[in-house]
């Protein structure tokens, strides 16, 4: 893959928000009862995937900002597995289960995010090797 400075620009972004991710998560599952109380209503396996998400996040911005061919891919993964845990926490929300509005937008925002960056990389991606080949 080869160098893009959009993709550069969101490699920082989400170096950034990795790093924002695990210091968050972190607190909230190893602050204590106080750091959970003001979390309100967290549903346990997102807190949990968002936490473990946060280093991949950043392992994603390191393969990105070197153009690492494999970037693309682990967007991918990171787009799919962003959206299975959002239709999860979805059909939680739909059978009662509490929660707290800001998780929903976060989950939103993340989403898309993964999304449009996996979209990118696999564009730049396919660009790259399509002119290797030509």
């Amino acid at each position: 893959m080869k160098p893009n400075r959009t993709l550069q620009g969101l490699a920082i972004a989400a170096l950034a928000f990795g790093l924002l991710t695990i210091v968050s998560g972190g607190r909230v599952l190893f602050g204590g009862a106080e750091a959970r109380a003001a979390a309100g209503n967290i549903v346990p396996f997102v807190l949990w995937f968002n936490f473990v998400a946060g280093f991949v996040y950043v392992a994603a911005a390191a393969a990105l900002l070197k153009a690492w061919r494999g970037a693309a891919r682990l967007a991918l993964f990171l787009a799919v597995a962003t959206v299975l845990v959002f239709l999860a926490f979805l059909a939680h929300v739909a059978s009662g289960g509490a929660y707290e509005m800001r998780t929903l937008g976060a989950l939103s925002i993340r989403a898309l995010f993964w999304i449009v960056v996996a979209a990118l990389a696999l564009r730049a991606a396919n660009d790259s090797s399509t002119r290797s080949h030509a």
